[in-house]
């Protein structure tokens, strides 16, 4: 499920952004085309409707998550293939159109997905299940990275993304075969006189419920300190690696060799990054991994800022991805327990929506104006400064180790 959740990402990202920056648009233009994927942001919104509501005869048949799921990943195919099908250089709209629409339902079934997880595993199984599903997010990333890469260079971009379209059969064969997690079976219609009452009801539990119960359970302050944390924890990495594949092409390097080192460093790079992160959670705890994992998630965006002054060096290449990606998946690997485990079961796919929305803020709408800042400042001022961004989220992250949790997380100390 991870590989499936991951997919669509790189196809409203840094492959977008490749294609883009193959036909000359300018690096602000680029960043700009960021604020199409605002819906991993937004999803808490609609996160509700995929935790309560039940679609029609498919719910009884496979379950809730499940009918969600498989209904999600058939659009989303066609979704894929329709980007593919636009052109960015004489339809820019419709190009925009399109990936607002992958994105959409991209974060759509990260909600089902993630809720999944988390609803099938226990609490002390939480690291290792961020660490699983991290291995095939990241997998599902570099097939739609590398992997279109390879296919556009033989095929074209259209080629490319229903290549990848195809690719989702990869996890709606996951669901078909996968078990319906306990406990999410339709549920009786709420009680109540009118309609009215019955709609009030609904969205007191499914609205109102999961977000008070943060604040009731961990205190209002510390939330708030946590909704900053969670904000700005990848926001400058995020930042960089908007403009890593526009920085690829002003560098002189090919899809082919962007994909190659992606393919052979990038791979090995991540399994080592999402085991070791994982085991970084179990050894030392949630909070201390983060620390560590973020500094070297801060520390890995200079190394863009050494590709810069390296030009066009393959060897240099395979430096550069293999340590965002060691780094990336180390981050990512304790960032996901940390959330999994700020969540109350009773409202999972609601409490987990909200916080990995907030976790794309930095992601999806801060870094927009990268390509901005990118085009005024010049490469390595960027990159450096990119790296400064990562600062105050690790300075946050200090205080909050020093406060008490209200409720023990379900991994590490």
């Amino acid at each position: 499920m991870g590989f499936s959740s991951g997919l669509p990402l790189a196809l409203t990202f840094g492959t977008l952004s490749y294609w883009l920056a193959e036909l000359g648009v300018s690096l602000t233009a680029i960043g700009l085309f960021g604020l199409v994927r605002t819906s991993y942001s937004l999803k808490f919104l609609w996160s509700p409707l995929v935790d309560r509501l039940s679609i029609p005869l498919l719910t009884r048949w496979l379950g809730r998550r499940r009918s969600w799921a498989l209904t999600i990943q058939v659009l989303l195919a066609l979704a894929i293939v329709a980007l593919g099908m636009t052109d960015p250089r004489q339809t820019p709209a419709a190009t925009a159109l399109a990936a607002v629409i992958v994105a959409f339902l991209s974060a759509s079934q990260d909600i089902v997905i993630d809720a999944y997880r988390i609803e099938l595993l226990g609490p002390e199984e939480q690291g290792a299940g961020a660490a699983a599903t991290q291995w095939g997010y990241r997998f599902g990333m570099l097939a739609s990275g590398a992997g279109a890469l390879y296919a556009a260079s033989y095929g074209g971009w259209q080629f490319a993304y229903t290549l990848m379209a195809g690719l989702m059969l990869v996890g709606m064969i996951t669901v078909w075969f996968t078990p319906e997690p306990g406990g999410t079976q339709p549920s009786e219609p709420l009680p109540g006189e009118t309609v009215a009452a019955r709609v009030g009801l609904w969205l007191s539990r499914a609205v109102v419920a999961p977000f008070l119960d943060f604040f009731a359970r961990i205190g209002a302050a510390r939330m708030a300190a946590i909704i900053v944390f969670i904000v700005l924890y990848k926001f400058g990495d995020a930042m960089a690696g908007s403009m890593s594949n526009p920085l690829y092409v002003a560098l002189g390097f090919t899809k082919v060799e962007v994909a190659t080192i992606a393919k052979v460093y990038g791979v090995i790079a991540t399994l080592i990054g999402v085991a070791f992160g994982g085991l970084l959670v179990a050894r030392w705890g949630v909070f201390r991994a983060l620390f560590i994992c973020g500094g070297l998630q801060a520390l890995s965006n200079l190394m863009y800022a050494a590709q810069v002054w390296a030009g066009h060096d393959v060897a240099m290449l395979s430096l550069t991805i293999g340590g965002e990606n060691l780094t990336g998946g180390m981050a990512s690997s304790a960032f996901v327990a940390y959330l999994s485990g700020l969540c109350n079961r009773e409202f999972t796919a609601t409490q987990y929506a909200l916080l990995s929305s907030l976790a794309t803020v930095g992601l999806n709408v801060l870094a927009a104006s990268g390509g901005a800042l990118a085009q005024a400042m010049g490469w390595v001022p960027f990159f450096i400064v990119c790296t400064l961004f990562c600062v105050p989220a690790l300075l946050l992250l200090l205080w909050l180790m020093r406060q008490p949790p209200a409720e023990p997380l379900p991994v590490g100390k």
